[in-house]
């Protein structure tokens, strides 16, 4: 369904200078002098004031490992996102492991130097060691790592559109029109995004929070090694170094993922509950953690609890328990009455958990049988199969989301709605605060630059929707439309995600609106998803970066060519590994034509299969109008619409209760968004695993949290992916399986086999028992 947006957590790493401000008081935005200092706050304790222009940054450490990480990661990222549990490696992966690397390289590559003759630049001086490895050649080798994780989506958006195609649809797509969509919808965005920078990125008051997130780690990866306070114990002074700890707990990881990913598979849900009762329906659907509601399931498998929300290693509390009180409302509280209290939606009929499409008697909607030779919907056979009908939760799951892009509109109006306009403001006055000084030092980024890329990707975006449309389906005026909204909404969604970190999504809106303009045709619909919606997406993650480069002080030439280059790369890799994986593994992402317990089941890609089929084949007219079984739906938009009045009234009758503005509808109404293709058992561990490290941990050992949390978080994601592909190579493509009760391809690993049953009189389903 989507994802839930969370502010990571800023590990601030005060001077003197700013601890005397804090104490004096004198920090208040209104008093400091703008021309030697940042107006906000939070960049003043985080973000150095000065910057050392001698630091070289294009440099052949700087190109080796970000290209290196950048096709490691677009590789790892698509080959996971077929899987049952699709872990994302993210950047701050590389981040860590590239360190120790780069200072590897500065000791042992040869100092000489030497010249080149280059066409269009002169003679230009090289070497391959021009001195210590620094922080700005780390922070482009983190921008390429970034984009080959789809600045931390995992995979290219537009991807899901070429397995959907192939897997799903059972039809063809060359790869000319898979790269040229791919490529197309992640750089379109790229070239609006350019000519905005200097209303977005420029301005002190455009902050963009989460990019100090990722200076707080660079400051701390980058600070002396051993450097300790007086206070602190001679055994604390001889405490493992990051490196030694990132290398040990790789190891660890790498070795320990054998276990729950090969050799005992029932670890990665432990569904005590269905083994205590393994002949009753209820307990399976109560406790299975894949299929069911996952009372008390808990897993040891790291991709189960960094899969779909990312590691909980790097989210701050706060966010933590905003996610733990949606996730109870919604599946200890509401589903339980929606399912057995009030059968909504003829709950009982369905599985209890089910991203799945169904006909009214419960059975697997044939999808296929109402699709024609052309591509779009047979209306006699969907008369004669009937309604599309979903489960219960996967239809409250669409009402919360509904209700959660409604809510964050009326919650940043409401209670972020004056600082964003006294923030545009000021960001039109022309003065500079010092880091736009010291990026005036070098060489602006030409605007032609963004001219000629906007031009050129709208121009081969054009020719795919004109002489391939056969294989996309979208026609060209659909094109000229999704570029348009995304453009128009860039600006708007940029400055609130700048001042507030909260970025409301497009994905429903262009759903909603294609599914009415063009009825019948799925694929269609999702291209003009993609491009109205991962355009802009792309845009805002494209300024985020450029932010980040701006606190860094890295030359903004380098810092387009690093995020344009590692673009094109991801993207090139993700399609050539999505085709190999689609031709090379038997019925992949057919969950029921595949073993009962084959990792290959693309949960994400039957969400989105799922989605082109309620939006664009069937239409939303027969899902949520008139003609369909969902249309009380629509009323979540305003009930998400009115909500955060009722917090923001309480907060004015009773402003001296803190905790009111702290309640976050948009959070809390969408703390379920990624379920499907989540499940109860990933956020049962992401919960748990985030309370331990970032409450107690935090609390009670936060010099060992500052100084190893991010680095274990790293080291997890990378042991886990290389064990991952290891297993694959060495047993996978062998089909080499263990056939014992914790680990086999032919059995439910979770053992909860009757969750998916339906409770309903009369319906029959395989292996259920009759009600």
């Amino acid at each position: 369904m989507g994802t839930v947006l969370t502010e990571a957590p800023i590990v601030n790493s005060t001077t003197d200078e700013e601890a005397t401000l804090m104490k004096t008081g004198k920090n208040d935005e209104q008093d400091v002098n703008e021309d030697e200092v940042s107006p906000i706050e939070e960049v003043r304790l985080t973000v150095p004031n000065e910057d050392d222009t001698s630091l070289p940054v294009w440099t052949f450490r700087m190109w080796f490992l970000g290209l290196i990480s950048c096709a490691l990661l677009s590789f790892l990222n698509q080959f996971f996102s077929f899987r049952k549990e699709p872990l994302i490696i993210s950047q701050i992966t590389v981040q860590v492991a590239t360190l120790p690397i780069g200072r590897f390289m500065a000791s042992v590559l040869p100092t000489t130097k030497f010249y080149l003759t280059i066409p269009g630049f002169g003679k230009r001086e090289f070497s391959l060691n021009p001195g210590p490895f620094n922080m700005k050649e780390h922070a482009l080798i983190s921008i390429f790592a970034n984009a080959g994780s789809a600045f931390g989506g995992g995979a290219a958006y537009a991807v899901y559109i070429v397995t959907i195609i192939k897997a799903f649809y059972k039809r063809h797509i060359s790869y000319l029109a898979g790269w040229i969509l791919i490529v197309t919808t992640q750089v379109l965005g790229y070239g609006w995004a350019g000519l905005l920078r200097k209303y977005v990125v420029e301005p002190a008051h455009m902050w963009w929070p989460s990019t100090l997130v990722q200076i707080s780690l660079f400051r701390t990866l980058h600070g002396k090694e051993n450097e300790v306070d007086e206070k602190e114990t001679a055994e604390v002074q001889h405490r493992t170094s990051r490196t030694k700890f990132f290398v040990i707990a790789m190891t660890c990881s790498f070795l320990w993922y054998s276990v729950p990913g090969y050799f005992f598979q029932s670890l990665q849900s432990i569904a005590w509950v269905c083994w205590a009762f393994p002949n009753s329906v209820t307990a399976h659907q109560l406790g299975s953690g894949f299929s069911g509601l996952g009372f008390g399931a808990l897993t040891l498998d790291w991709t189960v609890v960094a899969s779909f929300l990312g590691s909980p290693l790097v989210s701050p509390f706060f966010a933590i328990v905003n996610v733990l009180i949606g996730y109870v409302l919604i599946i200890c509280i509401v589903m339980p009455i929606a399912y057995w209290g009030l059968n909504v939606y003829n709950a009982k009929t369905f599985p209890i958990f089910s991203a799945g499409l169904f006909t009214a008697q419960g059975q697997y909607y044939n999808i296929t049988a109402i699709v024609n030779d052309k591509f779009e919907i047979d209306r006699d056979a969907y008369e004669r199969q009937g309604r599309v009908n979903l489960s219960s939760f996967f239809a409250l799951t669409y009402g919360f989301g509904f209700a959660t892009i409604a809510s964050t509109l009326t919650h940043v109006g409401l209670f972020y709605g004056r600082e964003i306009l006294a923030r545009y403001r000021a960001s039109k006055d022309q003065r500079m605060d010092i880091h736009t000084k010291l990026m005036k030092k070098y060489d602006e980024i030409p605007s032609w630059w963004f001219y000629l890329l906007l031009a050129g990707s709208m121009l081969v975006s054009l020719a795919l929707c004109i002489f391939l449309k056969d294989e996309v389906q979208m026609p060209f005026w659909g094109l000229i439309f999704a570029a348009g909204l995304a453009f128009i909404f860039t600006l708007p969604i940029a400055i609130i995600t700048a001042t507030t970190n909260q970025t409301p999504g497009l994905n429903v809106i262009t759903e909603y609106i294609m599914g009415y303009i063009l009825p019948g045709e799925p694929i269609s619909n999702v291209c003009f998803k993609t491009y109205g919606y991962i355009s802009m997406a792309q845009a805002i993650s494209f300024l985020s970066d450029f932010k980040l480069g701006h606190y860094m002080k890295i030359p903004p030439r380098s810092m387009f060519l690093v995020q344009f280059i590692g673009t094109l790369l991801a993207a090139t890799v993700n399609l050539f590994v999505a085709m190999w994986l689609l031709d090379s593994i038997e019925n992949v992402c057919q969950q029921d034509l595949l073993p009962a317990n084959s990792p290959w089941t693309c949960p994400s890609q039957r969400v989105f299969f799922d989605a082109s089929v309620i939006w664009g084949l069937v239409a939303p007219k027969r899902i949520f109008g008139t003609l369909g079984n969902y249309a009380a739906l629509n009323w979540f938009f305003l009930g998400g619409l009115i909500g955060p009045f009722a917090v923001w009234i309480l907060h004015i009758l009773f402003p001296r209760q803190s905790w009111i503005p702290l309640i976050n509808l948009p959070v809390l109404l969408g703390a379920t968004a990624s379920m499907p293709p989540a499940t109860p058992v990933n956020y049962n561990a992401w919960i748990v695993v985030g309370i331990i490290f970032n409450f107690f941990v935090f609390r009670y050992r936060k010099k060992w949290w500052q100084r190893y949390n991010y680095i274990l978080s790293a080291a997890l994601d990378a042991g886990v992916a290389f064990m991952a592909v290891m297993l694959y190579f060495s047993v996978g493509i062998e089909e080499k399986n263990l056939h014992w009760w914790g680990s086999n391809p032919n059995i439910d690993t979770e053992h909860c086999p009757l969750a998916q049953c339906p409770t309903a009189k009369g319906v029959i389903a395989d292996d259920c028992p009759p009600f």
